[in-house]
């Protein structure tokens, strides 16, 4: 057994460590012994093909982060000032911010609580003539069903924005996340399957919308006179060198996939015996298997008098990192003080933001630290019902 994570770091084990011990060094020796380290090189287009036949898409476009993927994607889909776009509140603040920007209205659903991804039985309920698109986003390590939301958007002739950033290598009825959006994006922060440091990519089977998300990411630049701007855009370029990262870790997305599910099963397996005051994450639904992105834990009502805050403080006093759930769109500062979305209620992702927080799931945790952390969890979890 090689020393654990827990060791090198002065015993505290960190909510997320990437793993890069595979081709990294080798490619990245390349493009410095080549000179491609700009968007110009050599590994951005091979990643971008190799990444487009992993999902089963025509065409893949690398940006510089998820963030900036979704940007692009909101601008490609044409929304614009006054479209109405229904999403989850329970998400990350990148899905909202480019709507926002081009002056679209975020229209709401709540959350489903045993999978932590939208409710999608309410989306029907949401929909006006200003309706656009609905995003859905993949929480977590479970899809959204994805069947009943392509349902409703050829119904009502919407567009599906399919935000899969936490989703890589996840299947939704035996196909690949990031298949069903006209368009849809991905990231590669450290604590995802494919990491390239900072990156992100957008799909899609539309040459029109490929060729207009490629424009937007390189500022605009025209083939003719490159320095006359028609519209404007963005440097989302994508390096050489992070392109390079990104396809040593695809080479090994099948083990990193199954090191997710292994962590996930073990934590299980020791916290089970606590199901009375904590909800674990679903480990299948009828049209998915959890990947385990990360190792989400909510308390229960049983805990009343306790939220997520002291429970990870009282994890980090014991060495053990953890990160909060998303806090709610609804309940964003940023938003109440523009007066937007004022007096409106989402009562699962309200208490699931409260109550949950999720532990070290990273790639290169050690069977050590797995079970460290385990043991660690249970036992403070079980100290606060004594």
């Amino acid at each position: 057994m090689k020393s654990s994570l827990s060791e090198k770091v002065n015993t505290f084990i960190p909510v997320n460590t990437p793993f890069l011990n595979g081709s990294e060094k080798r490619y990245l020796q390349e493009c410095i012994d080549s000179g491609w380290i700009s968007s110009e090189g050599p590994f951005v287009n091979e990643f971008e093909k190799k990444f487009a036949d992993l999902v089963e898409r025509r065409y893949a476009i690398s940006v510089t982060s998820g963030t900036a993927a979704l940007e692009v994607a909101v601008t490609a889909a044409g929304i614009k000032l006054g479209d109405e776009v229904i999403m989850p509140t329970f998400t990350i603040i990148s899905c909202i911010t480019p709507l926002i920007r081009v002056g679209a209205v975020p229209v709401f659903v709540d959350t489903d609580l045993g999978t932590w991804n939208m409710s999608v039985d309410q989306i029907e309920g949401k929909i006006t003539s200003r309706t656009k698109a609905i995003m859905a986003v993949h929480t977590y390590g479970l899809p959204v069903d994805m069947d009943p939301v392509l349902d409703i958007a050829e119904a009502h002739d919407l567009i599906v924005i399919e935000d899969a950033a936490e989703a890589i290598g996840l299947d939704y009825k035996n196909k690949a996340c990031g298949i069903f959006g006209d368009l849809s994006t991905f990231s590669f922060y450290p604590n995802k399957l494919i990491t390239t440091g900072e990156g992100g990519m957008i799909v899609t089977n539309n040459e029109r919308v490929a060729e207009k998300c490629r424009s937007l990411r390189n500022l605009c630049f025209q083939s003719e006179k490159r320095f006359v701007h028609e519209e404007l855009g963005w440097n989302f370029r994508m390096t050489n060198l992070q392109a390079a990262l990104g396809l040593a870790q695809l080479d090994r997305l099948d083990q990193s996939i199954q090191k997710k599910r292994w962590i996930g099963r073990r934590y299980t397996e020791v916290l089970s015996d606590l199901e009375d005051i904590i909800q674990l994450p679903c480990h299948k639904t009828e049209y998915a298997e959890n990947i385990y992105w990360v190792y989400g834990i909510v308390l229960r009502e049983k805990l009343s008098e306790m939220n997520a805050d002291m429970v990870m403080q009282e994890l980090k006093t014991h060495g053990i990192g953890t990160r909060p759930f998303f806090w709610p769109m609804h309940e964003q500062p940023a938003f109440l003080q523009s007066n937007l979305f004022c007096n409106e209620s989402y009562l699962v992702a309200e208490r699931i933001a409260r109550k949950g927080f999720y532990i070290p799931s990273g790639l290169g945790l050690e069977e050590d630290d797995v079970n460290k952390v385990a043991e660690v969890v249970k036992k403070v979890l079980s100290n606060f019902c004594d």
